[in-house]
């Protein structure tokens, strides 16, 4: 099956365990199961998203979209992780106000409900599991399913203890480490996607690079340096480089062996503008951009 039919198959999934835990949620009175129900539908919309953007990043690039349509993938992950943050902040109020005023819970309602919805996850986690290091956009809508199915887990454990035991403060307990394990996973996503798009250089040691350029004969100084990425894995680079007064076949020998450096570094493409005695400030960063 392709990777769109296991999203969308994977999406309805969610919408339905989504269905069934707010109807279960609300006749047991488990927070754990309605805050469960809440990260559930955030799943749905998160795939759904994942998908739409995966089907517009592979649009062709155009005179108005001239790097074409890859940050769309980053700008849904930017946007999934968001909605994790404020649905983790959001169960941990919930369950504090619970924490003050407990409530009895209808565990034989629960937790057939919940054990129902961790299978369905599962299920969900296993469909994306293969295309989970693909992309980010993906990732992120893998870590939400993976997210989901430890906290129906917990629910069903939590369930458990209170069919035996009786204790309900299991339950606004067990929200609270939902919350902070789903705030936990969405803030790696979130800071990356927000790296790419401030267009933050992608980990590169210029300091070594602008080493191993000034060593190509023929070069004085290599400065100005811009990295930045368009999409998860496509990173550009461009960069001033003084040298001597030389023909263009000789300069383009020069700016072919850069081509070659920056390819080491997983660079896929690469702007080098050639100078004679023009830059008055060498160093890497320009600071009048």
């Amino acid at each position: 099956m392709k990777l769109e039919r296991k999203m969308i198959a994977s999406a309805l999934l969610n919408f339905a365990i989504t269905g069934a835990e707010i109807v279960g949620g609300i006749l047991s009175g488990s927070l754990a199961l309605l805050s469960d129900s809440l990260h559930n539908f955030s799943d749905a919309m998160s795939i759904l998203a994942s998908y739409i953007a995966l089907k517009i990043g592979q649009r062709r690039k155009n005179e108005k979209f001239t790097f074409g349509y890859r940050r769309a993938e980053i700008l849904v992950a930017f946007i999934n992780s968001s909605v994790l943050v404020g649905v983790s902040l959001f169960l941990i109020v919930e369950a504090y106000r619970r924490f003050l005023a407990p409530k009895a819970i209808d565990v034989k309602v629960m937790l057939p409900v919940a054990a129902v919805g961790l299978l369905a996850n599962i299920f969900s986690v296993l469909l994306l599991h293969e295309h989970s290091h693909e992309s980010m956009n993906v990732r992120s809508a893998y870590l939400h399913l993976l997210s989901d199915t430890l906290s129906s887990m917990a629910v069903v454990i939590g369930g458990l203890l209170m069919l035996k035991y009786n204790v309900s403060w299991v339950d606004p307990l067990i929200t609270v480490g939902i919350a902070l394990y789903i705030l936990r996973e969405a803030y790696y996503i979130l800071k990356e996607s927000v790296e790419v798009l401030m267009e933050a250089s992608p980990g590169l040691d210029f300091e070594e690079i602008k080493r191993r350029i000034e060593e190509i004969p023929g070069v004085k100084n290599a400065h100005h340096f811009h990295a930045w990425r368009i999409g998860e894995d496509e990173v550009h680079f461009e960069c001033h480089v003084s040298v001597e007064d030389m023909p263009i076949s000789r300069g383009q020998e020069i700016i072919d062996r850069i081509e070659e450096i920056l390819r080491e570094y997983g660079v896929k493409h690469v702007t080098v503008q050639l100078e004679v005695d023009r830059c008055k400030n060498g160093g890497i960063i320009c600071p009048t951009d």
